[in-house]
Order: C-alpha cells, then sequence, then structure tokens
C-alpha cells in the first residue's frame, strides 16, 4: 500500500492527547500502521481510540484526514510533519496558503 498522511492522536486515557498529521506506512496485509518509529495495531473497533502501540500498548486514535480538518472530538494542538504538510494543506485541505503552517488549534465535533 502506499504510504498515506493521517491524523494521529495520543489517547494515554484522555479525551485528547497530543495530535500530528504525518505520513504513514502500512503492512503488506494492511493490518499494521507504521509511524515514527512505532508500529500501530487494530483496537478492532473503539469510541475514543481505535489503535494500539504493540510496544507499549498505548492507544492512539488514527484516521484519514478530514477536507474539513475536524479529526478530533475535542480542541486539541496539531502538529503537521514537514513531509506532510503540502499534501495535507493542498491536496486535502484545499488551503494552499496555510501550506506553511506546522502547528495550530484542531476545531472540534465537541
Amino acid at each position: 500500500m502506499q504510504p498515506r498522511v493521517m491524523y494521529i492522536e495520543y489517547k494515554g486515557g484522555e479525551l485528547a492527547g497530543p495530535a500530528k498529521i504525518g505520513r504513514v506506512r502500512y503492512s503488506k496485509t494492511g493490518k499494521t500502521i507504521y509511524y515514527d518509529g512505532k508500529r500501530f495495531q487494530s483496537l478492532k473497533g473503539g469510541y475514543k481510540a481505535n489503535y494500539f502501540d504493540t510496544e507499549t500498548g498505548e492507544q492512539y486514535w488514527i484516521t484519514g484526514c478530514r477536507k474539513d480538518g475536524v479529526n478530533a472530538l475535542y480542541p486539541v494542538e496539531v502538529e503537521v510533519d514537514e513531509d506532510a504538510a503540502e499534501e495535507y494543506w493542498v491536496e486535502i485541505r484545499k488551503q494552499p496558503e496555510q501550506m506553511h503552517v506546522r502547528r495550530f488549534r484542531m476545531q472540534s465535533k465537541y
């Protein structure tokens, strides 16, 4: 599978945690996600978290980036990785004037 720009939020037992927009890789089967030296597997569902770090057991919310930019349930600071910024701001969000933005407060559902 091709690498994909995704929203990755560390839950750590909280409603909202540190979040990133970054390029992830998938295993050949598509069941494992790799990002930032970590390996994630599905929790097989989940409300506040849907993946866990296979080494630490820590939980994450990992999902495709939405066009409206509302990936978080609760307001959170998001860092955009350098290698994902152009695709995120230009292709996904359709806001090329924001391409230089690497940190922002994401609007949320609640």
